[in-house]
């Protein structure tokens, strides 16, 4: 039987590690953090949407487990990197956990090793960043001695139709080469294998994806601002721009943008860009617009205030929604942080309610609010506040039981539509 490693057990490479399992690969999962390897080997799941019991069985006929010893690639046919690649504190790219983990297993690489990177970068990373740290630690020539690969990770938490499996691979490989055995190894788990002519063109692929996104949603977060000051409904004109059957599609507006790559993925090319005297305009302004929505939202949660005759200043606030979108337990790069920040700031006393994460997790990102726990959800909680503010639309939320307790709701993804209020209890944002 085949055997590989996945190394970084998260979001990306937990459920890829899995989808292997069951595809008849031995799998090696290898994570730093020795609790998430300690779950995986008990047969507990840390992740909300992917089930202990998959886990488990898994962990039982021996298709699967996870170690914190690097050194353990040595026995394995190929390698997969799902490592975080986030932004430093400038907003340049950081791909020191990329060249850590290059560093770290370059010294146990075999001959004839596959290498595939799947985090999000910029393009150059792999052939240039991670074969340099690869070749110089192992003594190995990257499409001699061993093979290298990029594919990037489209996962997509939370949505039941995203299954690992049936997601086309995008495969581009150091040499033609690499891409044929990067294709065989992904042949074995997924079902639709889209090659591309280099490692680079990889790369750029996953950008443009996001940069797409990205950008869309910076319209719609525009034309929100702009049709709202004509007492237009943005959400009524997208639901019937919807149903043009040809050359539209529906983004939504929010109170800023989450996860893992949106947010973050458009900047690594901005940066790369200059190095070669290209200026992404375009990609900035969508930033520029996006990232400056949770100051909107809390101008209009001062508004409400202010409706009540009310100061955001010691005034009760409830967030509504700590995941980055609906249905999941993820918080990465959630703009939902941002409002209790801002919120705080402005003196408000800052709570927060979601029933997918019942306490706050340390991060890099947002220490100061780990430990915090989530409000329970019952009338005399919810109406203890001046204002609910709706940062996400999860479907476990009751939206007519919201309408009935809170005092004023304060709703940036029309999660209030379905429901029948009182005149200027709601106010969308």
């Amino acid at each position: 039987m085949k055997t590989i490693a996945v190394v970084g057990l998260g979001y990306v490479g937990l459920p890829l590690s899995l989808q292997f399992a069951r595809s008849g690969v031995r799998v090696l999962g290898l994570d730093i953090d020795p609790a998430k390897v300690d779950s995986l080997n008990q047969g507990t799941s840390y992740i909300q949407h992917i089930p202990s019991a998959a886990v488990a069985e898994l962990v039982k006929n021996g298709s699967f487990a996870a170690s914190t010893d690097f050194s353990r690639v040595r026995e394995v046919e190929a390698i997969i990197i799902c490592v975080p690649t986030p932004l430093n504190r400038n907003r340049e790219p950081d791909i020191s956990y990329i060249l850590a983990t290059g560093r770290t297993i370059a010294p146990h690489l075999q001959r004839g090793t596959l290498v595939v990177l799947e985090s999000t970068t910029y393009p150059g990373t792999t052939d240039e960043d991670l074969r340099n740290v690869l070749e110089s630690g192992s003594g190995l020539k990257a499409g001699k001695d061993f093979h290298l690969a990029f594919s990037p990770e489209r996962e997509d938490p939370g949505n039941p139709q995203s299954e690992v499996a049936r997601i086309p691979k995008v495969i581009g490989g150091f040499t033609p080469a690499c891409l044929e055995r990067a294709k065989q190894l992904y042949g074995r788990a997924i079902q639709r294998i889209v090659p591309v002519s280099s490692c680079r063109a990889a790369e750029a692929t996953k950008l443009l994806e996001n940069i797409f996104r990205s950008v869309n949603i910076a319209l719609v977060n525009e034309l929100k601002l702009v049709y709202g000051a004509m007492g237009i409904d943005i959400w009524e004109v997208i639901e019937a721009a919807k149903t043009k059957p040809f050359g539209f599609m529906a983004f939504y507006p929010g109170p800023g943008l989450g996860g893992h790559c949106i947010p973050i993925d458009p900047f690594y090319l901005t940066w790369k860009a200059r190095e070669y005297g290209q200026h992404t305009r375009f990609i900035e302004l969508a930033g520029e617009i996006n990232t400056s929505m949770p100051k909107y939202v809390v101008s209009r949660v001062i508004e409400a205030l202010n409706a009540q005759r009310r100061a955001l200043n010691g005034s009760r606030v409830l967030v509504l929604g700590l995941a980055y979108k609906p249905n999941v337990d993820d918080d990465r790069e959630s703009p939902s942080y941002i409002l209790m920040d801002l919120l705080k700031e402005g003196g408000a006393e800052v709570a927060y309610y979601d029933p997918h994460i019942p306490v706050i997790r340390p991060s890099r990102e947002h220490s100061h609010w780990a430990g915090t726990r989530s409000v329970s959800w019952d009338r005399q909680t919810i109406a203890s506040f001046d204002v609910v503010l709706i940062a996400t639309h999860h479907k476990a939320i009751n939206y007519e039981e919201l309408a009935e307790w809170a005092q004023c709701v304060v709703d940036t993804r029309n999660a209030m539509a379905v429901v029948k209020t009182k005149p200027g209890q709601v106010w969308k944002a």
